[in-house]
């Protein structure tokens, strides 16, 4: 699937929020927002996106009941995420090509550290980071991130491009989320007590963005051992 352009900054729909000082939204014990805290370093992600892409090309994943995933989806780091009708797991190789996945740009390992370390998640060693495209009406069901072997560290999940609506819950599946907007330049970070938090995305509204154009790009990092 090729990666949507980049375009150009220009307009100013959305260039008020992205100029934003960042602050600190608290949304559960253990889960923070940092608000605007990736929007200077946006177009740097985005590139590495775009080289990341290049090499291992975004895809729309299986289910293991057999259901297409609407969103499209690649990884990089030493594990990538993947799923199939033989389960979610963790692998080193992209089953595209048989090769391993891209390496994780410093920019990326960076970021993610610094966000957790904000968040109160000191010496966070991402190894995984699965890379998510989001097109109008794609979404991401409730869900745990439970793939993980080592459930003490966070997830860190940046927000790049169109406004998405994400949304946090509980410990169980039937726990009503709450319902958080997330822009440009935000970050998710959760961890401690709500490691295990059901969360996911609303179906994503149409609208364009100057840096990724009608689609939302998200990034989210774990520790997989």
């Amino acid at each position: 699937m090729a990666y949507p352009s980049l375009p150009g900054a220009s307009g100013d729909l959305f260039g008020a929020p992205d100029e934003e000082a960042p602050w600190d939204e608290p949304i559960a014990p253990g889960a923070v927002l940092l608000r605007r805290y990736a929007c200077g370093r946006a177009p740097a992600l985005l590139a590495a996106v775009k080289a990341i892409a290049a090499a291992a090309p975004f895809r729309h994943l299986e289910t293991p009941g057999g259901q297409r995933m609407s969103v499209a989806m690649t990884n990089c780091g030493t594990q990538g995420w993947i799923s199939d009708r033989r389960g979610y797991r963790y692998g080193a190789e992209d089953p595209l090509s048989g090769r391993p996945w891209p390496a994780m740009p410093d920019v990326f390992i960076d970021l993610a550290r610094e966000a957790a370390a904000r968040a109160g998640y000191a010496d966070f060693a991402p190894q995984a980071c699965l890379i998510n495209l989001y097109r109008p009406g794609a979404r991401l069901s409730l869900h745990q991130d439970r793939d993980e072997l080592d459930l003490r560290a966070p997830i860190v999940s940046i927000s790049l491009g169109l406004p998405a609506v994400f949304l946090f819950g509980g410990l169980q599946r039937n726990d009503r989320p709450r319902r958080f907007t997330v822009q440009h330049g935000d970050i998710a970070v959760w961890g401690g007590p709500s490691r295990l938090a059901f969360h996911g995305v609303a179906p994503l509204r149409d609208g364009t963005h100057p840096a990724t154009g009608p689609s939302r790009v998200n990034l989210t990092f774990r520790k997989t051992a």
